[in-house]
């Protein structure tokens, strides 16, 4: 692959006889430019749809201007997440410390605001000068009485993934910390952000089932249901990438087992509520989700049917965040007629990697954690018609002069479940349909 810098080959692949087995989930190249964030954005953007809890950065104002209101994440109650706070660390704090301004600032923020919780994000500066976070969030706890948890996460400890671990690293401080009884059939949905309203959808199709979601971990999440998660049956994993390592806790600590889903797309969709019937092994549950799928493809099948007509041929590359998520788009695409030409993810696995290499057609791209010049040439060399990505894939479609459709945790549409899917074969089909296209081509 001409261009491509040595180190990245085996992160490289093609899909057809002799396809080499992606080498993933390394630390990205020095050099490369890779599309991941930081380990302070990784904590962030899973904590942020909290919406009854006061985060506070501990660093200098830049890191709070980049993360602030970064999730299209609604709330149907409190907004106090979309507040962003920082203690500014200056020059002065860098040399003198800065752990007085942050106890300051906890004192008036917990009095103004009444929060429930409260997350202090430490980030690079507070990492190199050894401001002890952890020491006055315990005091101000005891203090405050409400859980005070120290989110240790300097931006150049790692990438955007180890944040992931991060953010659940704090959240399994406040899971089992309340002990309320939960109905029968209680799940937790993990993974899910609520952007643009998805999980009120996806709430009402489990209630038509007559699943309860006993906590939301963490679109429209609340604090007192997230301690009480360890009540729950099952948890239901959306993005593994940001969840799965609390899972697995909650999983040894409490006995809760996991089931990894995905809700875009008709096929992951269906999948995701049979399974969690068939989990609690019950007749009547698996009965009213087939019904609800039943009448979900009824009025959602007829509605496709004139994109894919008119979509019928066109090529697509994928870059997103989690592999999982690429699976379902795969899947998703195909149902309208547009192939896959390029696809790839910054935290995907080995089996993901596999299962995608079993998905594609013969010759299709995979690459994991891009950057910029790859995804440039890949997607002049495979004629892509449309760009499937997020914030930073963005421009470079732009640039080239090639239809976008947004999938980040910006976006303001809701793509998941049946409603989603046609929300997604509607925004495809105006990208590639646009009229634009006779004046640029």
């Amino acid at each position: 692959m001409e261009g491509i810098l040595e180190g990245r080959k085996k992160q490289i692949s093609r899909v057809g006889q002799g396809a080499q087995e992606i080498d993933c989930g390394k630390v990205s190249l020095a050099g490369s430019v890779s599309q991941r964030a930081c380990v302070f954005c990784g904590s962030r953007v899973v904590l942020y749809p909290i919406v009854d809890a006061l985060h506070i950065i501990h660093g200098p104002i830049g890191c709070a201007a980049y993360t602030w209101d970064i999730r299209g994440s609604l709330s149907s109650g409190p907004e106090l997440h979309r507040l962003s706070f920082s203690t500014d660390l200056r020059e002065r704090d860098i040399v003198f410390g800065g752990i007085e301004k942050l106890r300051k600032a906890l004192d008036g923020l917990i009095e103004k605001h009444q929060p429930k919780a409260a997350f202090v994000y430490t980030t690079c500066i507070v990492g190199v000068i050894g401001d002890d976070v952890e020491s006055l969030c315990s005091q101000m706890e005891k203090e405050k009485g409400i859980p005070i948890i120290p989110v240790q996460a300097p931006g150049f400890q790692g990438s955007k993934k180890d944040g992931y671990k991060v953010a659940c690293e704090a959240l399994s401080k406040l899971v089992g910390t309340l002990d309320k009884p939960v109905p029968k059939y209680s799940i937790n949905i993990l993974g899910d952000f609520n952007l643009a309203g998805e999980l009120w959808i996806l709430l009402d199709y489990y209630r038509k089932m007559g699943v309860h979601v006993n906590a939301t971990i963490t679109g429209d999440g609340r604090v007192d249901d997230i301690r009480n998660a360890h009540n729950a049956e099952l948890n239901v994993v959306q993005c593994s990438g940001s969840m799965t390592h609390l899972a697995k806790d909650m999983k040894e600590k409490y006995g809760i087992p996991f089931m990894r889903v995905s809700y875009f797309g008709i096929e992951d969709m269906s999948d995701a509520l049979y399974d969690v019937a068939r989990f609690f092994k019950s007749d009547e549950l698996l009965e009213k989700a087939r019904i609800l799928v039943r009448d979900e493809l009824n009025r959602l099948i007829p509605a496709l049917a004139e994109y894919k007509e008119a979509l019928n041929g066109k090529r697509a590359a994928i870059y997103v965040g989690g592999a999982f998520k690429a699976i379902s788009l795969v899947k998703a695409l195909r149902l309208i007629g547009v192939k896959t030409v390029v696809i790839g993810s910054q935290t995907g696995d080995k089996d993901d990697y596999k299962l995608i290499q079993q998905l594609c057609d013969d010759d299709t791209i995979i690459v994991d954690d891009a950057n910029p010049v790859e995804l440039s040439t890949f997607v002049k060399e495979t004629k892509a018609d449309l760009f499937i990505g997020g914030v930073k894939e963005r421009p470079i479609a732009y640039k080239i002069g090639l239809g976008f459709c947004d999938h980040n945790h910006e976006r303001k549409e809701p793509l998941a479940g049946y409603d989603g899917m046609l929300n997604f074969a509607k925004e495809v089909y105006a990208t590639c349909m646009s009229p634009v296209w006779k004046f640029v081509r």
